[in-house]
């Protein structure tokens, strides 16, 4: 590709290649191009080339581009020539109204950004850049085309306004979109106001495409008026419905008066789906309106305008049949309740009707699941949000929640349930299939379910009894068909999830005693299908029941087990369970659920008669054995457990960890090729496995001792490392070996052979290992064996805590068959290092080991174990680092999963050994060993293999890095300084950006790793010229980092200026970490603290020089010229003061010339 462009027609094939071509190579070569253009000399006139010559929209829009990277760069183009741009583009774009929207949308673009970006620019006293408010209402006044231009300026400069460049000084964009909203932003929202005011005096003519784009741009010019973030708060559009509009108080007038609210409830009604849509938007926002807006009397006058347009939308809800009006309501009544209290709703007069036809409204929604799906959420938190605050309301006025909250749960049920005959019988997507979604929903409807919970009680008893039976029906039936069983598996997961939706909803919602009475009824028919599904396990499976039994069990836990017993329920005497039945269940048969094998019944009669038992029956047998000679006084429990004993023998929660268990063991036993059941059920294990209550009670369990003494493939599949499972699936093995060591931890105490005994399948393995690494070996059998290995070693180093626990596992590594296990974890990096499926659990089970959690790595004085784990670790580092640098160039998606993230665990594992107090480091060169010194290399050899843009891009990378750069600086500064000067030059540069970064962890590294480098610095320059008897080394090092410097001085002062711009510019929040190496730069270089003074100083109005000149000041007033901890202190204590008086004395409104926010240049 030609890189001077001598005529038109290479430029126009440039711009075919860019836009439409298909070749990737071209496309890569023209983007090329485009960059080479942009800086060209003759990039102007090209691009006036293409506008006036063009004969493609394409080449019009190559233009546009490249005029856009032009006024954008950080050193902006002559004022006099961004005027002439911008001018060239207003008048070019008048004279050619009908260019493609997108070249129009291109150009308006580059006016905005010139616009922004020269806002505070000045020529003859004026504000040269603030004109394009007048220039745009000459388009107003043209045609119809020429009004739509005039409109998409002002909506594109608008949003350019509210555009965080992050590039750029945050506090600059502040300054400039503050001014903006105090001068302009109002203006524009009245002027778009009269505008639609104008659309609506005169018919509407809606078959003129001209005036619909006219009203679609004038309404997103409203609505982007009212999302500009006034007060910068940068607030997560993804969490819109917790927004707040912070409208200025000087937008008061137009929000207070009525006929603003009834033009948009107007045009909604008046326009087509595609505008209405829009005008609900604006009417979410206009909802969305601060409460201190408004005093009171306002406000419920205002609560009321809004109330009567939903009203009215309901009472018309033909537009609503679209899914962009009907989201767009959704999210409008959803801000309703976020905006205003109950207690102000239900004074609006309308409002018992207007939560009539709300709550059918939303119970419509919810009949018709498969329409915009999306928005039923919406609904769900405008309901339980009010159900919420019923509790706090103090009006005398009826809420009607009582009336209207029961059913909209017996819709949200009966819809849930109706729908999976649809889904089944047409192949549709399964609602259930969507956890995510699914889980969202119920955990809003949790709160709905609990008003007037009596009834949602009794209608889930009835449905979940006739699914029962139902199922019951197809199970004893020989030819039950397939689809009927289906939809039944279908109803019966819906149900098991709404009652552990209803179980949980306790913690959320003021109950009685008698919920739990209700609690206790629902969850006796869970246990029942637990026991009956189990029974007919492998045969008779579905896994969304399973996974709706996971959720229940987690809710039961969450309210009625361990620590939640005591306060959440009341403790109430028992009677025992085989000794009185209540009258209406004496005699009587609930529901039974059988299988083919097993019959389950709730009556205990039938087991005191010897009839058929299932697992749940004969645990009853046995309670009634144990329980017979605990003294009736004793029987206390919650009220929720006395139905439960009743029919299950259930009396306590600890006979529910018992089942609960029992379940655990038999997923882990069945369900081991399905990873979603595997992950659910180890994550519930995992969250029992928590509390030290609750582990106390869970070893004294069968199934728990079962677990522990038989952790093998053979009885739990998902350990196995067959083709079946995916390499992916084998993460829940840590989960796994987590929870299984914390159980073992409660007795263990120092008995050293009941670990070897745990450990035993995992030395097996080991063994196993060993022998094929050592004969012809089948590759992938070996490498899914150590993944599983490693994985479950981090699982269990992760859980040992004490000191006298991972001892055992150390001893156990390297001493079982010392020099074996961890080598051969090493020689597994050495063989598949571009493989990260193997390499990333080996290296995280390294990071694991190296951490010195709660001082569980130290080690008795006379012990060699920090130094023996130390080097193994360093020689696992350098095998991967030397091993990873020959892969060689990886694209862009591949840098990280291949490389980088393998990097930032070795810097993980690297610092955890730096920081662990475990190992001294200097006895490696004392006693000539180089494993010290090999790691350090291999650290510099990946550092200088990764750009600094990746260092800053990827999270996990930075936060690796810097820290361990902290340790190295704070430690080990000799090393630093033998650093090659590239190599420093490097290492101080990585620095200088993360000094910059919005990640708070890593900016406070890097102001500390600056703070021990410079205080190295000065502490050397200072003793210079003392000439003690010191260290030779000790003077060399220093020596050459001063001599570094000397050759880079441009590296601190760079540094300083960040810094100081920090400090007086951007929302610093770390204040402290800043100030410490501050300090230390400016006793290093006074002349260029001076100088750096003097710029800002000089960059301000006479009046305000003075002020900056006593802020500069009383910043170094009482600090001596030494680096102790006391002048520190004064130093910091004054930046403090030093900050707020300068933020003061900037603050200025945007009538009065601006101050310069840029100290860097």
């Amino acid at each position: 590709m030609a890189l001077h462009f001598q005529n038109l027609a290479e430029l126009e094939a440039l711009c075919t290649h860019l836009y439409i071509g298909t070749d990737l190579t071209q496309r890569i070569e023209a983007e090329k191009a485009l960059l080479e253009l942009i800086d060209s000399p003759e990039c102007l006139s090209k691009c006036q080339l293409l506008l006036e010559q063009g004969t493609t929209s394409y080449a019009q829009l190559l233009a546009a581009t490249c005029l856009s990277k032009l006024v954008s760069r950080v050193n902006p183009l002559p004022v006099e020539q961004r005027i002439d741009i911008r001018n060239y583009i207003l008048n070019y774009v008048a004279s050619q109204p009908k260019l493609a929207a997108f070249v129009i949308q291109a150009l308006i673009q580059v006016i905005a950004k010139i616009t922004k970006l020269g806002w505070f620019e000045i020529q003859k006293d004026q504000f040269v850049f603030r004109e394009i408010i007048a220039d745009v209402k000459k388009f107003l006044q043209g045609t119809v085309e020429h009004c739509i231009i005039g409109v998409i300026i002002l909506s594109e400069l608008t949003q350019e306004m509210n555009l965080v460049d992050y590039s750029r000084p945050s506090a600059k964009h502040r300054k400039i979109a503050t001014s903006f909203r105090d001068t302009s932003l109002k203006d524009i929202l009245v002027l778009a106001c009269s505008l639609l005011k104008e659309v609506l005096a005169k018919p509407l003519n809606l078959q003129d495409q001209c005036q619909q784009n006219l009203v679609m741009q004038v309404l997103k010019l409203v609505l982007n008026c009212l999302n500009f973030d006034f007060i910068g708060s940068s607030a997560d559009e993804s969490a819109d419905d917790l927004c707040t509009v912070q409208i200025p108080t000087t937008w008061r007038t137009i929000f207070l008066e009525p006929e603003t609210l009834d033009l948009f409830f107007n045009l909604y009604h008046s326009l087509p789906p595609l505008l209405s849509q829009l005008a609900l938007s604006c009417l979410v926002q206009f909802a969305s309106t601060r409460r201190s807006l408004f005093s009171s009397p306002e406000r419920a006058k205002y609560l009321g305008n809004l109330i009567k347009g939903v009203k009215r939308i309901l009472e018309n809800p033909q537009g609503l049949s679209d899914p962009g009006n009907y989201h767009e309501f959704c999210r409008f009544l959803a801000r309703l309740k976020t905006n205003y209290q109950l207690g102000e709703l239900v004074m609006v007069k309308e409002y018992p009707e207007v939560i009539r036809l709300i709550a059918n409204f939303t119970i419509t929604s919810l009949q018709h699941w498969e329409f915009a799906p999306n928005s039923v959420h919406y609904l769900l938190t405008l309901w339980q949000r009010m159900v919420a605050s019923v509790p706090f309301l103090k009006s005398t006025e009826p809420h009607l929640l009582d009336t209207y909250a029961p059913e909209i749960t017996k819709a949200f049920i009966t819809s849930r349930l109706e729908s999976v005959a649809i889904v089944v019988r047409d192949h549709l997507d399964d609602p259930l299939d969507d956890t995510a979604t699914v889980f969202q929903q119920l955990e809003q409807l949790c709160t709905v379910s609990r008003c007037e919970y009596e009834k949602t009680c009794t209608l889930l008893v009835q449905l979940f009894d006739q699914n029962a039976q139902n199922y019951q029906k197809l199970l004893h039936s020989a030819s039950g068909l397939t689809v009927d069983m289906a939809i039944q598996e279908g109803r019966l997961a819906w149900l098991v999830y709404l009652v552990g939706t209803v179980v949980g909803g306790r913690l959320t919602y003021t109950s009685t005693y008698e919920h739990d009475a209700m609690d206790g009824e629902l969850s006796c028919r869970v246990f029942q299908l637990i026991s009956l599904m189990d029974t007919g396990l492998p045969q008779c499976s579905n896994e969304k029941i399973e996974l709706a039994v996971l959720w229940f069990l987690d809710q039961f836990r969450k309210t009625y087990v361990g620590d939640q017993l005591q306060r959440t329920s009341k403790m109430v005497k028992q009677v025992h369970p085989l000794e009185r039945t209540p009258k209406k269940h004496r005699g009587e048969k609930s529901v039974v659920l059988t299988g083919p094998r097993v019959r389950v019944t709730a009556c205990l009669e039938e087991i005191a008669e010897g009839k058929q038992r299932s697992q749940l029956s004969r645990q009853v047998v046995r309670l009634r054995s144990d329980v017979s000679r605990v003294p009736e006084k004793a029987w206390k429990i919650v009220k929720v457990y006395a139905r439960m004993s009743e029919v299950l023998g259930i009396t306590d929660d600890n006979h529910v960890l018992e089942t609960f268990m029992t379940k655990i063991v038999t997923n882990l036993k069945y369900w081991g090729r399905c990873e979603p059941v595997i992950s659910r059920t180890l994550q519930f294990l995992n969250d029992l496995s928590v509390g030290y209550i609750l582990l106390k009670k869970l070893v004294k369990i069968d199934a728990v001792k079962f677990m522990l003494k038989n952790h093998t493939s053979e009885h739990f599949p998902f350990l196995g490392i067959t083709d079946n499972y995916s390499l992916s699936d084998f993460r829940c093995r840590t989960t796994f070996y987590t929870a299984l060591t914390r159980l073992l931890m409660v007795d263990l105490g120092e008995d050293e052979d009941e670990f070897e005994n745990f450990m035993l399948p995992l030395t097996v393995s080991f063994e196993t290992v060993l022998q094929i690494f050592n004969n012809n070996f089948k590759q992938e059998e070996v490498k899914r064996m150590l993944i599983g290995l490693a994985r479950d070693l981090r699982g269990i180093a992760f859980a040992l805590n004490t000191k006298t626990s991972y001892t055992m596992l150390f001893d156990w590594i390297l001493y079982k068959r010392y020099p074996t296990y961890l080598p051969i974890l090493q020689r597994a990096v050495e063989r598949w290092y571009g493989e990260p499926a193997c390499t990333t659990p080996i290296l995280k089970l390294l990071a694991e080991l190296m951490q010195n959690r709660s001082q569980r790595l130290n080690f008795d004085v006379s012990s060699p174990n920090g130094i023996l784990l130390f080097r193994e670790a360093s020689k696992m580092i350098c095998t991967y680092g030397n091993q990873i640098l020959s892969l060689g160039s990886l694209s862009k998606d591949q840098m990280y999963p291949m490389k980088l993230k393998g990097i930032s665990i070795c810097y993980s594992a690297l610092k955890s050994a730096l920081c662990g107090n475990y190992v001294s480091f200097g006895v490696f060169k004392l006693y000539g060993d180089n494993h010290f010194d090999n790691v350090l290399q291999a650290f510099v050899k990946m550092l200088l293999s990764v750009s600094h843009c990746d260092l800053l891009q990827y999270r996990k990378l930075s936060q690796s890095y810097y820290p361990l750069l902290e340790c190295l600086t704070q430690d080990h500064m000799s090393f630093i300084t033998n650093l090659e000067p590239p190599v420093l030059l490097y290492v101080l540069t990585s620095i200088s950006e993360g000094l910059t970064t919005l990640d708070t962890v890593v900016s406070s590294s890097c102001c500390i790793s600056l703070d021990y480098v410079v205080t190295y610095l000065y502490k050397h320059i200072a003793k210079e010229g003392k000439k003690p008897l010191r260290c030779r080394e000790a003077t060399q090092a220093g020596q050459r980092l001063l001599h570094f410097m000397q050759q880079n001085p441009d590296v601190l002062q760079q540094m300083m200026s960040v810094l100081m711009n920090t400090i007086v510019f951007e929302d610093c929040r770390n204040q402290w970490s800043v100030s410490r190496p501050l300090l230390a730069l400016i006793l290093l270089d006074e002349k260029y603290f001076s100088e750096l003074r003097a710029s800002l100083i000089n960059s301000q109005s006479l009046p305000k020089q003075e002020v900056l000149a006593q802020c500069f000041r009383n910043l170094m007033e009482g600090v001596e010229q030494n680096l102790s901890v006391k002048n520190r202190d004064r130093f910091t204590q004054n930046l403090s003061v030093f900050r707020r008086d300068v933020a003061e004395a900037l603050r200025c409104d945007g009538s009065t010339e601006p101050c310069s926010l840029d100290m860097m240049s």
